[in-house]
């Protein structure tokens, strides 16, 4: 039975959701291509139509979280009530994205395995991160110098990813949540002591 293009390219956007979500929550070495393609209803022959290796659908799936990531902190930044970088800090170091790992930040769920894997994903994921630093800094005050609002978005960022990485992985909700809200106070006055 053939399918038109278009078949095809939805089938392949699934693929690439469904690893981009179970990579963030079980993690890229703990998900098999044949297990993979079984949630969606496909066969294990079918993943090389889409992709050439599982390194890269892992490019790929960690560029489309990153994606993800970028939008849902530019919507808190932008947002006409709670929005700004104080914004950006509440969203990230919430209960909400804490308990939802396999549609969180990738760099949160995923920075450790990354930092041992493939130079191909490793590659994406700096560009990524260098994207959402951007984000971060165009955010901060203009009366600080260029490196300057580099320099706090990297120790901002840093501190929210460290921070929701601790929180998820204590197994005391109430260390969780004071975590939570120590990370947002610290990276709160890192933005301040900045500027």
């Amino acid at each position: 039975m053939r399918y038109d293009k278009g078949h095809k390219e939805a089938t392949r956007q699934r693929i690439l959701e469904t690893a981009a979500a179970r990579f963030r929550g079980e993690g890229i070495a703990s998900v098999g291509v044949a297990n993979l393609m079984g949630d969606i209803g496909l066969t294990q022959g079918g993943f090389y139509n889409h992709f050439e290796s599982k390194d890269d659908l892992a490019r790929e799936a960690v560029g489309l979280g990153w994606q993800g990531t970028y939008e849902r902190l530019s919507k808190a930044l932008h947002d006409p009530v709670r929005g700004g970088i104080e914004g950006v800090i509440n969203s990230y170091l919430s209960a909400s994205h804490r308990d939802n790992v396999a549609q969180g930040c990738v760099a949160a769920a995923l920075a450790p395995e990354i930092a041992r894997g493939p130079a191909v994903v490793r590659k994406e994921f700096s560009e990524r991160a260098e994207r959402v630093i951007g984000l971060l800094a165009d955010a901060l005050p203009r009366t600080l110098k260029p490196k300057q609002r580099r320099a706090t978005a990297m120790a901002v960022f840093s501190t929210l990813v460290g921070t929701l990485s601790l929180a998820r992985a204590v197994d005391d909700p109430e260390v969780s949540e004071q975590m939570l809200a120590s990370g947002r106070k610290a990276a709160l006055s890192l933005v301040e002591s900045a500027g």
